[in-house]
């Protein structure tokens, strides 16, 4: 069958496979998918169990669960639900399913491969018993303990051929097992078979623990969720959920949807989600994530969105669909070990050959070892290196709150040199606060209280800023008396019988003079960037409130942190330069004010000219332009607010640090990918070596292969309890 011609993509469905657990898996399925009419374009995740069929135009399911079903993997149609669940029968009915479990989550020593590996070892044990007793039959027991194993492994290497993977990993093990029984060594080969089923377990063990980490997030949700209908509460499963409706939330329950809390107030520990360790007091009107927990106070929430469309959910599905897609280092490797596989089988059969027939070596000895190169080469341990380190990093990053678009970025992001970012909602928190009170003739609380109570009822940025420090100071708020909004200077009332003017500094030139003084303050706080409001109370200057976006708690020592990496931060804001001037001063950070979003295009089209992989860091919004130019673009912000369809990458907390998180992440998985690697290969080496010279056979042939296999697999598992 020839693979049909690629065609322009205008759909995508997806499936959940059970018991694929290694990258020699997912080729596999991968090149059978291919072939089928239809078929644009295949992305296969090892550790999200799930495949992804770009196609143009309708796809027959039916043809996709068949051709995955006969390699012997169970196969169902992705439903769409938070975490993928499937909904449509399993395809059973095409094949005996070797790798799939019955059930899906179902306990590994439960699933048929583990079934199928106690009944080998049963059988090997049974032979050897038999053997001992009657010596005569010895050869045929062994040969029937091996069939027990080697036939559903034949049967696989047959499908496998059948559907465009001749050189897989069962055609190896079938080759090398009938070998030896031609050679007479039909013990080991039934031991080789037995070792061979259980390296496969551990890796669907390790294979089992890496998905975990990613459902372990999708079950963070609450099952079910207490809902408020006809003037009473029900249970109802959270799934049911729909958006506008009122949850209750008790003191220690985990919220079961993203919402908006409407009464109540409670601490709100973030950090399943965000990984933010300290709880947030949030009250009516603030925004709370699904999976988080309300500590101390019962709430009163509206959902604002279904389940599969939370945060849980959409954090999920970015996971799932970034390890689909494949990292560089991941491309190479798949495409080396399409080419060393055939090496493989070239360098076993002229081990095997040449020796008797150069130099008339004893045939037997020479194919023994020629087999054994055949286990040895098998290529496991080395195309499992790179996808396993990758789907670790991102699902490590995922429980974190670093959000990457696949293996390509994840990788891409050792690489940079200089991170650009915005100042508004990136490094500051995006509101201004108050920073200073300055008061004349009355003091700072008196000048706050009256402030505010000008300021009462106002959404004006300014107006919450000061209205936030006076409800954070307990400064009183009395009622004003004729409060009106005068355009571009200000806001008058009366407060007390005390005629009160809050507005800019020219502003007050009309109804007040300013001492040298005064004139002196305002103009230092301007110069700190810094907006200041003067108080005016019966005809006299009262005060002085300054205001300013603050930098984020972290900033100073997120850029601190990317300087230690080596790696140059610039801010790129369109603020006034005075104010982006002193912002950069108080971080250590290079300045670049008063731009347009194409001047910040711009800008990253310099810097990478110079020779610099970027990484822009902004909301997504008006650094859209700047983002889609940069190497790496980032999005910063939180929840639902965080803009993943226009970045590489985001950041679901706002942390500056985070940016540097991401990169020491990115060079701790290149690490160990390096480390994978090495190992994969270098005991390939040592095993030849030793095969060649007569020291080594089958059994260590075998293990060598399972056991660098199970070392790559942990290696990368490391990276799940990675700290940054």
């Amino acid at each position: 069958m020839t693979a049909p011609l690629k065609q322009e993509t205008i759909g995508q469905t997806r499936f959940k496979i059970g018991g694929m657990d290694c990258a020699s898996c997912a080729a596999k399925i991968d090149t059978a998918v291919r072939r089928l009419d239809g078929v644009a374009d295949v992305s296969v995740s090892v550790t999200g169990a799930s495949m992804t069929v770009s196609h143009g135009g309708s796809l027959n399911d039916d043809k996709v669960l068949r051709q995955v079903a006969q390699l012997g993997y169970g196969i169902v149609k992705a439903e769409g639900g938070a975490d993928g669940r499937a909904s449509v029968a399993k395809a059973h009915d095409h094949a005996d399913h070797d790798h799939s479990d019955a059930e899906p989550g179902q306990a590994w020593w439960r699933s048929r491969r583990a079934v199928l590996t106690l009944a080998c070892a049963a059988a090997l044990v049974a032979a050897y018993c038999i053997g001992h007793l009657f010596p005569v039959a010895e050869r045929w027991v062994f040969v029937a303990a091996l069939l027990v194993g080697l036939v559903p492994i034949a049967r696989r290497a047959l499908m496998a051929a059948l559907a465009g993977t001749p050189f897989s990993i069962e055609m190896l093990m079938t080759i090398a097992a009938i070998g030896a029984v031609m050679i007479g060594a039909t013990e080991e080969a039934a031991a080789v078979v037995v070792l061979f089923l259980i390296g496969e377990l551990l890796e669907g063990v390790a294979a089992g623990r890496a998905r975990a980490s990613i459902q372990g997030l999708a079950d963070l949700v609450p099952k079910t969720a207490l809902v408020e209908r006809a003037g009473g509460t029900s249970e109802v499963p959270a799934e049911d959920l729909a958006v506008g409706d009122v949850i209750v939330v008790r003191p220690g329950d985990r919220i079961p949807a993203d919402g908006e809390i409407v009464e109540g107030s409670s601490d709100i520990d973030e950090a399943p989600v965000t990984g933010e360790s300290t709880p947030k007091r949030k009250g009516v009107a603030d925004a709370v994530f699904a999976g988080t927990i309300s500590t101390d106070g019962v709430l009163k929430v509206r959902v604002t969105a279904a389940a599969s469309d939370n945060t849980i959910a959409r954090i999920v599905r970015l996971v799932e669909e970034a390890q689909e897609a494949k990292a560089p280092t991941e491309r190479f490797i798949d495409r080396f070990s399409r080419t060393y596989t055939p090496a493989v089988l070239a360098v076993g059969a002229l081990v095997a050959m040449l020796p008797p027939l150069l130099a008339g070596g004893n045939w037997n000895e020479w194919i023994y070892k020629g087999l054994a190169i055949l286990l040895i080469g098998c290529p496991c341990a080395l195309v499992i290196s790179t996808p396993a380190a990758i789907a670790a990093g991102l699902a490590t990053g995922a429980r974190r709150g670093l959000l990457m678009k696949g293996g390509a970025v994840l990788e891409g992001f050792r690489r940079i040199t200089a991170v650009a970012f915005d100042k508004t909602g990136t490094l500051t928190a995006g509101r201004p606060v108050v920073t200073d009170i300055m008061a004349y003739g009355r003091d700072e609380r008196t000048v706050l209280a009256l402030a505010a109570a000008l300021e009462q009822g106002s959404s004006h940025p300014l107006a919450m800023a000061i209205l936030d420090r006076a409800k954070a100071d307990g400064a009183p708020v009395p009622p004003a008396l004729a409060a009106k909004a005068i355009s571009g200077k200000g806001v008058e009332g009366s407060v007390g019988g005390v005629a009160v003017f809050l507005g800019s500094g020219p502003a007050v030139g009309e109804r007040a003079d300013m001492t040298q003084v005064q004139r002196l303050a305002v103009d230092s706080l301007n110069g700190q960037g810094k907006t200041v409001s003067v108080l005016v109370a019966d005809g006299v200057v009262a005060g002085l409130i300054a205001m300013r976006d603050e930098p984020r708690p972290d900033a100073a020592a997120g850029i601190a942190a990317l300087k230690a990496e080596g790696i140059r931060t610039i801010m790129l804001t369109g603020d006034n330069r005075r104010t982006a001037e002193a912002i950069a001063a108080s971080l250590g950070i290079e300045a670049r004010a008063e731009l347009l979003p194409q001047d910040k295009q711009r800008i990253i089209g310099e810097l990478q000219r110079e020779g610099l992989k970027i990484a822009k860091v902004g909301d997504g919004i008006n650094d859209a332009p700047a983002i889609a130019a940069a190497d790496i673009g980032i999005a910063m912000g939180g929840g639902t607010d965080v803009a993943l369809e226009t970045a590489d990458a985001a950041i679901l907390h706002g942390r500056v640090m985070d940016v540097a998180r991401m990169v020491r992440l990115s060079r701790a998985v290149m690490a160990n990918i390096g480390q994978n690697i090495s190992v994969a290969l270098g005991l390939k080496a040592v095993f030849l070596v030793t095969t060649i010279l007569g020291i080594t056979g089958l059994w260590p042939a075998i293990l060598a292969d399972t056991g660098a296999t199970v070392l790559v697999t942990a290696n990368a598992m490391r990276l799940l309890r990675w700290r940054g």
